[in-house]
């Protein structure tokens, strides 16, 4: 068996024509998925980048017991039981600078190999010590000009000083290495390849031959990287973000078709598994809101792509698949792939039944952030459940490895630390129990401290998909509520937040 793992960052589902997506022109998704089996009701689990990631690695969530971090040195991740069950190679390549940063750093080694493409967005990449700020500051609108020293947008303009041609654009080069390892071991077998590109992540810069399938009447600076949260731009300015958007979606389906290229000229159809998905999407000013993270997890965010191509099953190309999916379920689906069993403490389910017939899904998933609320949906409902006080100070983050994702946990912060008792999935090692407080960045980042709009609340999809009319029924929350506490203690969540969330009275 071989493997082609293509994980997109930031890859809206109903932006996809192959999900009734009209704004785009994306013909390579659809050319995939008329080939293969597409996933309908596919959800994420742990938000944003790298809690996604450390689901992909481990099938079972990260965001009941930590925010953003690596991997621990109790996880089993799925490259090295592969490795060691079976001695399947695999190789990332990818140019998602947070592999490298301090809350990610342990996720790239888990691979037998890996290459690293630099450039994209706040990688620290370019030492230029004295850049020409006054130019920037007249080429780069002001939600987008920063040039404090380590801040995001500096490092983002020093990098894209330096990229100019389409060879230059780290998405291209990403694509070009994962092609040329396929050239190299296309004739070996037991091999998982990931292509993992940033890409369509903010900021919205393609090359420009991209940009013009998609003009608007702006005619100000560049204006590509949309801010978090709310953003007052008048019209322009917001046709301006959404075609950078659309531009950089149109880009990432380019690079597929590269690689659906390379099955057709090599016949990998016949050996190779291909699946193609996404850690989260991103609102584009549904709601009046924007980006991810500080809000509720909309569908836009949480309703996720997932295209699978597995040659057992070639005659399933084009069907659709209705069960409920998500993140966690990644992994052992890797770990089936190659015949391997999961370790016990994956809570995640494989989808290959799914992917040979219109087989059950789960029947409810939970999804959502550390420090956010705790979300459930059925597939019909979603269920947005706060804290009745979300600074009740009763918040904890359980690790081995104290980093946020540009730092290290503080020493303020790590001052009442405890040591806790193991959970299931720790291999009866303690953990380190650390309170979050308000100085910590991760409060400020992705946590309690920087939501906006944080109130329970009840959608009905059937009568409305874009959640905007929430609902008052009891009964539907009564029954979402159980199972949302039912799903926690199956994962073995942190007993503090059965009271945080109200839920305590569901133990019984």
């Amino acid at each position: 068996m071989k493997v082609v793992f293509a994980l997109f960052d930031t890859l809206n589902r109903r932006s996809l024509e192959c999900y009734g997506g009209t704004s785009v022109k994306t013909p390579n998704f659809k050319r995939l998925s008329d080939r293969s089996v597409t996933f309908d009701n596919h959800y994420v689990g742990s938000l944003p980048c790298m809690p996604a990631r450390r689901e992909l690695m481990t099938g079972r969530y990260n965001f009941l017991h930590r925010s953003w971090g690596p991997c621990e040195p109790f996880d089993h991740a799925f490259p090295e039981i592969l490795f060691r069950e079976n001695g399947v190679y695999s190789h990332l390549v990818t140019d998602h600078s947070h592999y490298w940063k301090d809350g990610g750093a342990t996720y790239h080694s888990r691979y037998d190999s890996f290459e690293f493409i630099r450039g994209q967005e706040m990688d620290p990449w370019k030492g230029y010590v004295d850049p020409p700020f006054d130019e920037w500051r007249q080429e780069y609108h002001p939600i987008q000009f920063d040039d404090t020293p380590r801040s995001k947008h500096r490092r983002n303009m020093v990098n894209r000083h330096f990229i100019r041609d389409y060879e230059d654009f780290p998405a291209v080069q990403t694509v070009d290495a994962g092609l040329d390892f396929i050239a190299l071991n296309k004739q070996a077998d037991n091999w998982l390849l990931q292509i993992e590109t940033f890409d369509p992540h903010e900021p919205f810069d393609v090359p420009e031959a991209f940009r013009a399938g998609y003009p608007t009447d702006y005619s100000g600076p560049v204006l590509d990287y949309p801010p978090y949260g709310t953003f007052e731009g008048d019209p322009g300015e917001i046709a301006e973000l959404r075609a950078a958007y659309a531009a950089t979606l149109a880009h990432c389906d380019f690079q597929l078709g590269r690689i659906l290229d390379v099955f057709d000229a090599n016949d990998l159809w016949e050996d190779t598994a291909l699946i193609v998905t996404t850690d989260h999407g991103f609102l584009l000013g549904e709601h009046d809101l924007w980006a991810k993270n500080i809000m509720p997890v909309y569908n836009e965010v949480a309703h996720i792509p997932l295209i699978m191509f597995h040659p057992d099953h070639a005659d399933c190309g084009g069907q659709r698949r209705e069960g409920l999916t998500q993140t966690t379920d990644l992994m052992p689906t890797f770990l089936e792939l190659f015949g391997v069993a999961p370790p016990p403490e994956v809570r995640g389910m494989s989808l290959m039944s799914l992917v040979a017939t219109d087989a059950p899904g789960h029947e409810t998933i939970l999804y959502g952030q550390h420090g956010a609320a705790i979300n459930i949906t059925d597939g019909r409902y979603t269920y947005f459940r706060y804290p009745t006080d979300i600074f009740d100070g009763n918040l904890n983050q359980y690790t081995l490895m104290p980093t946020h994702i540009i730092s290290m946990f503080s020493v303020e912060e790590l001052q009442n630390t405890t040591l806790a008792d193991p959970f299931d999935f720790t291999q009866g090692v303690p953990v380190m129990k650390v309170p979050v407080i308000p100085e910590s960045p991760f409060f400020k980042r992705h946590g309690p401290g920087v939501l906006i709009d944080c109130h329970t609340r009840l959608f009905d999809l059937s009568v409305d998909p874009k959640q905007t009319s929430p609902i008052d029924n009891p009964e539907v929350e009564e029954r979402l509520s159980r199972k949302m506490a039912e799903t926690m203690m199956a994962n073995d969540a942190p007993n503090e937040l059965y009271d945080r969330f109200g839920l305590t009275a569901y133990l019984q």
